[in-house]
């Protein structure tokens, strides 16, 4: 299955695999490729926007597609644009999803899909020779088109998705993100889980599936991104013939916007383990956003750089409270989450979420020390070269580039960015951005005095 609980892609063949570790040392070897990668772009035919990068190091390509079909689009269907895209290769064409299968297997390609709450993302990796790329493409133009939503491979779907759902009910951490993103995002459709509800899940019809997908995957909705072996002639071509069996269509409407939190408030909730799981958040930022960049030079020195982070040092090093704790912003099309969040033994809960909260509050009052941001600059910088050292490190960026609709000079200028900035710029933007005391928290964790739930003011 393509997508799978929502994310999950086939296990990927040998080549892919081998590509993993060659294409980054063919890239780097003698300097010869330029520091970041030239973006070429243009439209297909029936609109959908392509984002290309030449890599003649490798005989292979990687494509992916991107849709505005993310789960904020699922409506009263919860989790309807994953089990859209888990259904894609269980039968396309005059395909089953064994044909598929042994389509991919036998040429060594692979296909993957993923959905998030903005997009869905259907991928291919091939090699360029042939017949393997005629074959990969004519099989993944097919799935993108021509889904065949089978009444048998769509129960079996279903039952993998309940069962993985009532799994999440088992994880704290599971249970604690979902409901930390309700109470940040409340009847936005960014509070819902990408993988669904059980009773939605259940309720979807095969009418149901082809209606989102005759909506939502068609050309003007669709950002087309390459990175390969091939020349700009045979791109266009590669390109024209992924996207010509879907309708012309029309783009996705924007999505509404976030509101901000009004009053920061709490939810306790028990669970049978001998951990508790804290979170926190509120609206952070999106992509786009003109604090970008100050907001995440600002976090990876609070709690986004692992061990060497503040979060770390006062939770971890300096008090034992938990093996590791985190920070993190998410931009979306709109406003994502800014998320805090750590483990720790029931009886330190309290005393960890003060802490962590503390230090945020602190950090928003003082900024980062100029020895704390030289490092991070460092850390960052030096760094970005091995995050689009490979194809498919250089794909993600291209999607991202290609649907958020960033400058294509993102790559040139992401350096120069992250050295400009100053503690000013980060003090001010966090101060203005992040709010202590309008977080939304969550506990999941062993019993506690006090009711099992509870929520207000904190």
């Amino acid at each position: 299955m393509l997508a799978d609980r929502y994310c999950a892609a086939r296990r990927p063949s040998p080549l892919a695999m081998a590509s993993r570790w060659l294409a980054p040392l063919l890239l780097l070897a003698g300097g010869a490729v330029q520091a970041t990668p030239e973006i070429q772009t243009w439209e297909t035919p029936n609109g959908a926007r392509v984002f290309f990068v030449a890599a003649p190091e490798i005989p292979m390509v990687d494509v992916k597609v991107v849709f505005a079909a993310g789960s904020a689009r699922d409506g009263e269907h919860s989790g309807l644009a994953s089990m859209t895209a888990a259904m894609l290769d269980e039968g396309a064409g005059e395909w089953d999803s064994d044909a598929l299968a042994d389509r991919m297997d036998a040429i060594g390609a692979s296909l993957s899909a993923g959905v998030d709450r903005d997009m869905t993302s259907v991928s291919l990796r091939s090699l360029t020779r042939q017949p393997a790329l005629e074959t990969a493409v004519e099989t993944f133009a097919t799935v993108l088109a021509e889904p065949t939503f089978a009444p048998k491979p769509l129960e079996r779907v279903r039952q993998n998705r309940l069962i993985g759902l009532r799994q999440d009910d088992e994880s704290p951490r599971k249970v604690a993100q979902k409901a930390l993103y309700r109470a940040v995002f409340a009847d936005h459709p960014y509070a819902a889980d990408p993988a669904g509800a059980p009773e939605s899940i259940a309720a979807i019809s095969r009418e149901d599936l082809a209606a989102f997908h005759a909506r939502h995957y068609v050309g003007t909705n669709a950002v087309v991104a390459m990175v390969g072996d091939l020349d700009r002639a045979s791109a266009e071509a590669l390109a024209e013939r992924i996207t010509a069996g879907l309708a012309k269509g029309e783009a996705a409407a924007s999505l509404p916007e976030v509101s901000g939190l009004a009053e920061g408030a709490l939810a306790t909730l028990d669970f049978p383990s001998s951990q508790t799981t804290v979170l926190a958040g509120q609206p952070g930022t999106w992509r786009g956003d003109p604090d970008y960049f100050p907001l995440y030079v600002g976090n990876h020195i609070l709690g986004g750089s692992g061990l060497v982070s503040i979060l770390m040092d006062e939770i971890r090093e300096q008090r034992g409270l938990s093996y590791s704790t985190y920070s993190y912003f998410l931009p979306l099309a709109q406003q994502g989450p800014f998320l805090m969040g750590l483990q720790t033994r029931n009886d330190q809960a309290e005393q960890a979420r003060k802490v962590m909260l503390d230090t945020l509050t602190d950090f928003i009052e003082r900024g980062p020390s100029a020895e704390q941001l030289t490092a991070a600059k460092k850390n960052i910088t030096g760094g970005f070269p091995l995050k689009i050292a490979s194809n498919g490190d250089i794909i993600q960026y291209l999607a991202v580039i290609g649907f958020y609709n960033l400058p294509l000079d993102y790559l040139d200028r992401f350096t120069d960015r992250i050295t400009a900035i100053t503690a000013e710029q980060i003090r001010d933007a966090f101060a203005r951005r992040i709010h202590p005391e309008r977080l939304a928290i969550v506990t999941v964790g062993g019993k506690t005095e006090g009711p099992s739930k509870t929520s207000g003011s904190d």
